[in-house]
């Protein structure tokens, strides 16, 4: 009997997912309405992500307009990017918010790079995590006599492949990353 990796597999397929959903928020010099997706601002009581709250263009390749369909809303909007990571003066003309996108100097893109490694550590760590949660499970199959020790030995060698192949797709998703941060 060979041990069934589907889950575990999923599980490592979520977090690549995770890792370019973090890697969308990373602001790379041009304007890209992703990196909002982290920043809420409180809309009847509920902490709402600002792209639900209004519309966000991007008239150039530098700029962001966000115009919340609720007026009321641009200082609460202003404050949350103001107080984001996002490292951009918003500016208020009384209708919409504007972020210009300044040119990446080279220290930051230093620290974008150093942000990226940071999301590419959290993603082996997270991978790691899920090759104990299946390292457990093989054992406990074992354990209760589902399978031999040598289908163990073989599912645990299957399983080490399997995490290494994630791990690598993890570098190689910093790595192109850091190749685009560093070259704009």
């Amino acid at each position: 009997m060979s041990v069934d990796f589907k889950e575990f597999t999923r599980k490592m397929e979520k977090t690549l997912e995770v890792l370019q959903d973090d890697f969308g928020a990373v602001r790379a010099g041009r304007a890209n309405a992703r990196v909002l997706d982290h920043i809420t601002v409180e809309y009847y009581g509920v902490d709402t992500p600002v792209g639900q709250v209004g519309t966000i263009a991007s008239p150039d390749a530098r700029t962001l307009v966000i115009q919340p369909w609720d007026g009321s809303l641009l200082k609460k909007i202003e404050k949350a990017i103001q107080v984001s990571d996002l490292g951009i003066n918003p500016q208020n003309d009384g209708r919409v918010i504007r972020l210009v996108f300044p040119q990446l100097t080279e220290e930051r893109r230093r620290d974008l790079t150093k942000q990226v490694k940071n999301y590419g550590e959290n993603s082996k760590v997270a991978v790691r995590n899920i090759r104990r949660d299946a390292m457990d499970y093989i054992k406990k199959l074992k354990k209760n006599g589902e399978i031999t020790e040598d289908d163990q030995k073989k599912a645990e060698k299957d399983l080490q492949e399997l995490t290494d192949k994630y791990i690598k797709k993890v570098d190689e998703a910093c790595a192109v990353k850091e190749k685009e941060l560093m070259e704009l």
